[in-house]
């Protein structure tokens, strides 16, 4: 028996939703916001082990959440449509916040504990410039 469209558009739907719906997913979101973040990133925003985030990730990747690029030893993700933060901020505003409240975590994208590229480049620099002497 085929299924009815409604059922079939209400799978459809729920995909998305089902991945995001823990609230660890949906801070890693909101840290990633519309730029995008590594893993040290992630821990340093977020006081998470590594290990931890990496699982949510591969969750989120799995799910066509987000994209990853590789740059170095860091490897970077970005949220591959951003418009999941509208809905993230939409069910804030169910839950009584403000939409400020979600607004003000978004795209906080320097970290001075964290120490990729993105948050740190002088050091990256200075650090690849060292001359090593025996």
């Amino acid at each position: 028996m085929k299924k009815q469209p409604l059922i079939e558009l209400s799978e459809r739907i729920s995909t998305p939703l089902t991945a995001i719906a823990s609230s660890q997913r949906i801070a890693i979101l909101i840290a990633i916001g519309t730029g995008e973040a590594c893993v040290c990133h992630l821990e340093t925003a977020l006081g998470w082990r590594q290990a931890y985030i990496s699982q949510h990730l591969m969750s989120l990747r799995k799910a066509d959440i987000l994209l990853d690029r590789r740059e170095g030893r860091y490897v970077f993700y970005r949220l591959k449509d951003a418009s999941l933060l509208d809905l993230i901020t939409a069910c804030a505003r169910l839950s009584g916040l403000s939409t400020e409240s979600v607004s003000a975590l978004i795209n906080t994208q320097f970290h001075p504990s964290c120490e990729c590229p993105q948050c740190a480049p002088a050091l990256i620099l200075s650090t690849s410039l060292k001359v090593k002497t025996t």
